[in-house]
């Protein structure tokens, strides 16, 4: 088989990375993609850096061994605790990770506060800090560690009191008359972007996320490589290691509903 016809493998702690295939599917209809998501020992953000590093090296071993062609590390912790330990082991095989979208944040910022919603664990490690070095001194970033959010999206839990109450705990009280944009630094997190937008009550607050870039990443790699396949109608396969149907079909619920203003 010609190797530009192998699928791109995509991998997240759960359901989350889900948005990010959503916008490179949109980039690149041409393309298969076999989505793994590892829902049965989630959530990566509140374990520990070595377990982090074997969740995601089983998984990616499984996809390996399925034959793609590049793989997405579609969660942002699993890329904060791993990508370099992949990148080592796996030389030949691109590999394409995710960040909280810090940059284009301060890029368009207009002298206001950046608020960065992520995980605890990706907070913690050692490429978010560096990624805050780069820019802390040109605008006002508020990490905010938002333990146990993820879960909401993983019970398919997108509006609601429970989560309203969560935000009045965990997020209102960061919001000021300052804010100017809000980073979802989880791949989970755009999925409640229409419950936070009306949460918010406030137009002026930028939400934004990383899957784009992430998407563009991913089609530059490709080009590079002389891996893009423009040739055939693309095929989407979606695993999960709870082996519930309920959760796949939560994952494809989730592929095809508006998470900003369209589907």
């Amino acid at each position: 088989m010609d190797k530009r016809e192998l699928p791109i493998g995509f991998m997240d702690s759960g359901v989350g990375g889900i948005s990010v295939l959503k916008s490179t599917i949109e980039l690149l209809p041409h393309e298969d993609f076999l989505y793994y998501g590892d829902s049965l020992h989630a959530p990566y953000g509140t374990k520990g850096v070595d377990e982090i590093k074997q969740l995601t090296f089983n998984v990616v071993d499984y996809l390996l061994s399925k034959g793609i062609k590049v793989l997405v590390v579609a969660c942002n912790t699993a890329t904060s605790a791993a990508i370099n330990d992949l990148r080592n082991k796996y030389p030949n095989m691109p590999i394409v990770g995710i960040e909280p979208a810090i940059k284009p944040a301060v890029m368009a910022n207009q002298g206001g506060r950046i608020i960065v919603m992520a995980t605890p664990m990706t907070i913690k490690q050692d490429k978010f800090r560096h990624l805050l070095s780069q820019y802390n001194e040109q605008a006002e970033i508020v990490p905010l560690g938002c333990d146990h959010l993820m879960e909401f999206v993983e019970e398919g839990i997108l509006s609601g009191e429970k989560l309203k109450a969560y935000f009045d705990e965990h997020l209102k009280p960061y919001i000021t008359d300052n804010t100017e944009t809000i980073v979802l630094g989880c791949t989970h997190y755009p999925f409640l972007y229409p419950y936070l937008k009306k949460y918010l009550h406030n137009d002026h607050i930028h939400i934004i996320d990383g899957s784009y870039g992430t998407a563009m990443e991913l089609k530059r790699r490709l080009e590079a490589e002389d891996l893009l396949n423009e040739n055939q109608q693309g095929n989407i396969i979606i695993e999960n290691s709870l082996e519930s149907q309920d959760i796949i079909d939560l994952s494809w619920k989730l592929l095809c509903k508006p998470t900003y203003e369209k589907c």
